[in-house]
């Protein structure tokens, strides 16, 4: 009798501790459109590595208030057809509520109106400006550089010190075409002159008949393109106008090795958003967030030196991770049925401040057209090289919002 009565004991005493133990808490979601395959995987394998650290780190302090988070990542094939259907899935079959995206400006178009649609805070990595500008909506926000920012960070300094003369050639494609549209009106505002334009489709291996077409009177040329693209322009430049100075934005280089390129790059301008190699910004807030995502002094990555950071855009989908933990946190999110309070927090945001959790600097984060503002570095490639000439500070790129999206209803 006494043994049964213990074992009875033993029985009650674990049921009790079952039902005071707290179960585990429901995650909230984020999806993520990353570009794993494609032409632009290069740069979506250092974005998926920055968001899964981010993820990782949040969910170590706790989580998101009292919640872990759970990354669940889709990818876009560099497709927009893809990367629409995958944020469909994301937030209709995964539960997703708010989604980190893509770094391609075609599938990020194609998403756009899908976010206002389904009613998702969306954070596209791509930079056509023209999904913050006439295409932005009330769940659209972008944190970091698009074309028209930085446009308006290098066109002056181009014209004053490098040329008058510009012929634009671009990818043919929304990131290209808006890159040409704001170029453009930079160059002929500051009273130069576009001697061409020409756009070229996306996986051209012959560029020589294109290249016929920039002028003989062209002083400079102004290209932008992504990966193999990139590449195959710049070394069929160099080898029919080697005199022709050149400017391009990161992108055209970015997470490409420079030192392959040799003499086709040696002199080139380029703007980047945060410099690849650490010693052009070396403060312990960048040099600690290099050491987390096993990034080398010279931009290669730890353990794989046959692998290049993209350098000026990879602490983006970090820095979305820890924007929407602040503003989940402080409209008190729960789930889906708060997001009109999260768009409210992430519009009252206003300035972004440098430090751990975002390491790329101060920001202006605007209301009126949800997005971000902060320095950028014009830069020349010197013995294969990227090197910093100066800073461009956020207040010569800030210009007046296209319109006001915060005024519109959320549905």
């Amino acid at each position: 009798m006494r043994r049964t009565n213990n074992v009875i004991a033993i029985v009650f005493v674990l049921l009790v501790a079952g039902c005071n133990t707290e179960r585990p808490k429901n995650p909230i979601v984020i999806g993520m459109q990353a570009d794993r395959t494609g032409g632009i995987s290069s740069w979506g394998y250092w974005l998926e590595k920055s968001a899964k650290v981010a993820a990782a780190e949040i969910n170590s302090s706790g989580g998101i208030n009292g919640r872990p988070i759970r990354l669940v990542i889709e990818d876009t094939e560099t497709s927009p057809p893809v990367g629409a259907r995958k944020f469909r899935k994301l937030v209709e079959a995964d539960g997703a509520v708010a989604v980190i995206g893509s770094v391609h400006s075609g599938v990020m178009m194609a998403t756009v109106p899908l976010a206002d649609e389904l009613k998702t805070p969306y954070f596209p990595i791509a930079m056509a400006s023209e999904a913050t500008e006439e295409h932005g909506n009330r769940y659209t926000f972008r944190i970091n550089s698009h074309v028209h920012e930085q446009v308006n960070a290098s066109v002056d300094w181009m014209l004053k010190k490098v040329a008058k003369k510009w012929a634009i050639v671009v990818s043919d494609y929304a990131w290209g075409w808006s890159h040409e549209k704001y170029f453009s009106q930079g160059i002929v505002n500051g009273g130069g002159e576009v001697v061409a334009k020409v756009r070229i489709p996306q996986g051209t291996k012959d560029f020589y008949p294109y290249l016929t077409k920039i002028p003989p009177d062209a002083e400079a040329v102004y290209f932008i393109f992504f990966g193999a693209d990139s590449v195959g322009f710049i070394q069929q430049l160099h080898e029919k106008r080697p005199q022709l100075k050149k400017f391009t934005m990161i992108c055209s280089l970015e997470a490409i090795d420079l030192p392959s390129l040799g003499g086709a790059v040696e002199g080139m301008y380029v703007l980047e958003y945060l410099p690849r190699a650490l010693s052009e910004n070396d403060t312990p807030t960048n040099r600690d967030f290099r050491t987390k995502l096993g990034v080398l002094p010279d931009g290669r990555e730890v353990g794989n030196t046959g692998r290049t950071v993209a350098g000026s855009h990879y602490w983006a989908s970090y820095e979305d991770l820890w924007l929407l933990k602040q503003a989940m946190e402080k409209s008190g999110f729960q789930g889906r049925q708060d997001t009109p309070k999260l768009v409210r927090a992430l519009e009252e945001m206003g300035r972004i401040q440098h430090g751990q959790h975002f390491p790329q600097g101060d920001a202006v984060f605007r209301a009126e057209d949800h997005q971000g503002f902060h320095d950028h570095f014009m830069s020349q490639i010197q013995g294969g090289a990227l090197k910093v000439l100066f800073r461009v500070p956020v207040q010569q790129i800030l210009y007046p919002p296209v319109g006001n999206v915060s005024q519109r209803p959320l549905h």
